[in-house]
């Protein structure tokens, strides 16, 4: 069967677009998914797909419609596979970064180079990324509340994207393997 991880954009952020992890596991349960768990408030669900065969547009498109009818939120939703998320992780520009520091973005489509030129001449101090295909790496040392390269790469100009903390996405990976292959420490 097919893993996956729904990253869903800007839920329970600041009281924003509040919904609860149970209502999220029982909706994609509800499309047939199996296996469906919840990491953390921040909208990760991981999951084997009911239609193996399915790409990511498509379950993106069904978890979004589903959000909407039946919350009544619109919520942008990535979708990335086991095999995915651990090529991001092992793809990883920065490895000596603190995990906490580096935020990796999963985009939607590929972006233009031209969307983030201005942020690759801006002085950010330490701050640094790199573009790799739909996920961006972003290694801000002092924080992301800070950086104004964080700022910049924040913008609308990337399209739709979401961030997760490295070691949220080493987690996500160890949670998306396949059961009976899942580490247990």
């Amino acid at each position: 069967m097919s893993r996956h991880v729904a990253l869903l954009r800007g839920i329970n952020v600041g009281g924003k677009k509040k919904v609860a992890m149970a209502d999220l596991r029982a909706l994609v349960a509800g499309l047939g998914h199996t296996d469906v768990t919840t990491y953390i408030n921040s909208g990760n669900v991981v999951f084997t797909s009911a239609t193996p065969d399915a790409g990511r547009d498509e379950l993106e498109t069904a978890i979004e419609a589903a959000i909407q009818a039946e919350l009544g939120l619109e919520v942008a939703v990535l979708v990335r596979t086991h095999g995915e998320l651990a090529a991001a992780v092992d793809a990883n520009p920065f490895p000596d970064a603190e995990p906490s520091r580096l935020l990796l973005s999963f985009l939607r489509a590929v972006p233009d180079p031209d969307r983030y030129t201005a942020a690759e001449g801006l002085e950010s101090g330490a701050d640094e990324f790199r573009v790799d295909g739909t996920t961006l790496y972003l290694h801000v040392p002092g924080g992301a509340g800070r950086s104004k390269l964080a700022a910049a790469l924040s913008k609308p100009a990337l399209g739709v994207a979401t961030s997760r903390n490295l070691a949220t996405v080493r987690t996500l990976v160890q949670l998306s393997q396949e059961p009976g292959n899942r580490r247990s420490d």
